[in-house]
């Protein structure tokens, strides 16, 4: 998936435990406008059901385990998010949907932008539309 890149990010380990620094054009692809995390996901509850069109994220579980569904009309990817040294970089035009949040998982998010709804594809099938008529414009 073009728009979509696993990150595997340094930590510094000394007697005091391990320490992880996440920079903007660093170590995050993007200059950062806004940080959430998501937290106290009950069993069996999904969440996202959505796409950006000109959002970048890069999301980081800092605590437990979490999967990320990532699609497009072409392909499918499932990434486990185990770690808090491993990142998820998720690009524009990519449909998301996290699940399966272990218990105690603390998922982070890093986003290129404020939240700005009107940037929001939150249904499925007008997302394929959207991305099929981006594509015949490329």
């Amino acid at each position: 998936m073009k728009k979509a890149k696993n990150y595997k990010y340094d930590y510094h380990l000394d007697k005091y435990g391990k320490l992880i620094a996440l920079e903007e054009k660093r170590q995050i692809p993007f200059c950062i406008k806004r940080v959430y995390y998501i937290y106290e996901v009950e069993k069996n509850v999904r969440r996202g059901f959505h796409s950006h069109k000109k959002l970048e994220q890069v999301l980081v579980c800092v605590h437990g385990k979490v999967k990320i569904l990532l699609k497009t009309p072409n392909e499918e990817k499932t990434v486990l998010l185990d770690n808090p040294s491993k990142g998820l970089y998720i690009g524009t035009d990519i449909w998301r949907e996290m699940y399966d949040f272990e218990d105690g998982a603390v998922l982070m998010v890093f986003a290129s932008d404020y939240y700005d709804e009107n940037d929001y594809i939150r249904n499925y099938d007008d997302y394929e539309k959207y991305f099929k008529n981006k594509e015949k414009k490329i």
